[in-house]
């Protein structure tokens, strides 16, 4: 940690006397250290690119108005937390102008990359045309979205309810399942995790996550967690808890079945080979739907396929995404800002822009027409613009691929890891949708939860900022964008293995 400090006090240092800057290309990581430091830590690829001056409000201002005006239960991460004030493809800037690889994608949502010209130009242009109305008039943007939408999909596919978040658009997947088959009862996993409103709150399932309200209707199921559960790998001998449920929980129908490809929130878990056919042939079987959570898993992120429920051979009822919009915010908020007189202001479908969606078929879709269904700003022509131009930026720099590369590259590089520092207990995920599971006992499997705050301070003070999750909070999340290279790829692996040794 002295290390650290010293690093961090040259760096400010030379940001004072204005000699040079980390963005610069010519700098990187090792380059804020002296003496035989300077060999050891990993260094930053470079990265031709300068962010604007920053004159707005330091970390301290910022962090006193948060607890005046905020809610009490918004957390940062870190002892000294980030402030982050621009983005460019995979790295963020702080307020002194500092660079970081950023390795968590604002929580798997940011696909394209941070502020991605297409994506910005898309929003822009939209913006100077019409920036909202109502889908109760005519507008090509929502319509050519849900056509591109609508493509990427199998099967009968092809109905599309825009919504504003994840969350939103897994309550209206569950009601539009129970309204479709009469029934009540869903069955989620244990440890899911599909939002935090009335409904979503049921499906989810950690204690973390759950006020004490009125949930009802959702039953949870073992977890076919290969790494923590109770059989393993095996997928076929936990689906049979799904049918013991139908028979000893519920009417012996249901209406629904909802999971995620990959447990984003729960700690990258990968669902157990064989689990998801099993599963969705005993809900069928009962009269139920099957619902795909695809806001973190969706939108190429797992790389082998477009959807992570592809990885299964599956092919559900309805499908919710969210996340894919947000690499433009950073720029078009500066934007907002600066043109204000002439304008007012997905998740990963958007790249940063507040974007979800449910897709289903057109039978399913039918039952909203029993009554009135209306989302104001779901399919706004912004954000249905942005989201259309991530489509479009995923399949010309063929980030699919990408993320399937670099990512299996990555993988390879954290598995070596863990045969190098014995608190690796697992490594796990899939394309760029990463898991590092700490311990501190591999046969216990203890999680290391106070270690992983300590390797993620050091990691940050290096220049790198990962995510973390799970139910005890001992797991990376590593979901960067997609346009992470093996460089990056690299330059991360070398981070953490320098960060764990100095445990």
């Amino acid at each position: 940690m002295q290390r650290i400090a010293a690093r961090q006090k040259s760096w400010e240092f030379r940001q004072f006397l204005g000699l040079r800057r980390l963005y610069s290309p010519a700098q990187n990581t090792s380059a804020c250290l002296s003496g035989n430091d300077a060999g050891i830590i990993p260094a930053m690829p470079a990265f031709d690119y300068t962010p604007p001056p920053y004159t707005g409000p330091g970390a301290e201002e910022i962090m006193r108005k948060r607890r005046e005006f905020l809610s009490p239960s918004m957390f940062c991460f870190y002892k000294k937390p980030v402030n982050v004030v621009h983005g460019k493809m995979q790295y963020l800037f702080d307020d002194n102008g500092r660079r970081y690889l950023d390795a968590f994608g604002g929580i798997a949502t940011v696909n394209c990359g941070h502020c991605h010209p297409d994506v910005v130009r898309a929003i822009v242009d939209q913006t100077k045309s019409l920036q909202h109305s109502t889908i109760l008039y005519l507008n090509h943007a929502i319509a050519d979205f849900a056509e591109a939408l609508a493509s990427k999909l199998p099967g009968d596919l092809k109905v599309v309810f825009f919504t504003n978040s994840g969350t939103e658009a897994n309550e209206l997947a569950m009601m539009m399942a129970r309204l479709y088959t009469g029934c009540h009862d869903i069955i989620s996993l244990r440890n899911a995790y599909h939002g935090n409103a009335a409904g979503t709150m049921a499906a989810t399932a950690q204690c973390n996550w759950k006020f004490n309200v009125v949930q009802s209707g959702v039953h949870h199921a073992l977890n076919p967690d290969p790494y923590r559960g109770l059989f393993g790998a095996d997928g076929e001998k936990y689906a049979h808890d799904i049918q013991d449920l139908i028979h000893f929980g519920t009417s012996g129908h249901v209406a629904a079945f909802i999971s995620e490809a990959i447990q984003g929130v729960g700690g990258i878990v990968e669902l157990a080979p064989g689990y998801l056919p099993a599963v969705y042939n005993s809900i069928r079987e009962a009269g139920g739907l099957c619902i795909a959570d695809e806001v973190q898993s969706g939108f190429a992120r797992v790389g082998s396929h477009f959807w992570g429920f592809e990885a299964h051979g599956v092919i559900p009822d309805i499908v919710t995404m969210a996340k894919v919009s947000r690499g433009a915010m950073h720029w078009f908020n500066s934007f907002r800002e600066k043109l204000t007189s002439t304008f007012l202001e997905m998740q990963g479908i958007g790249n940063g822009i507040p974007l979800g969606a449910v897709v289903t078929t057109p039978e399913v879709a039918e039952v909203l027409t029993r009554r009135c269904y209306f989302n104001t700003f779901g399919g706004n022509p912004v954000c249905t613009a942005a989201g259309h131009a991530v489509l479009k930026v995923i399949e010309k720099e063929n980030l699919q691929e990408n993320a399937h590369i670099v990512g299996s590259y990555l993988k390879k590089r954290l598995s070596d890891l863990k045969s190098k520092h014995e608190i690796i207990g697992d490594v796990r995920g899939r394309g760029l949708m990463l898991g590092v599971e700490l311990v501190t006992d591999r046969q216990l499997k203890t999680p290391a939860k106070v270690e992983i705050l300590q390797v993620m301070d050091q990691m940050k003070e290096m220049g790198v900022l990962v995510g973390k999750g799970g139910f005890y909070g001992n797991v990376f999340r590593i979901t960067p964008p997609l346009c992470f290279t093996k460089e990056d790829a690299d330059f991360l692996v070398d981070v953490m293995d320098y960060a764990m040794t100095k445990l």
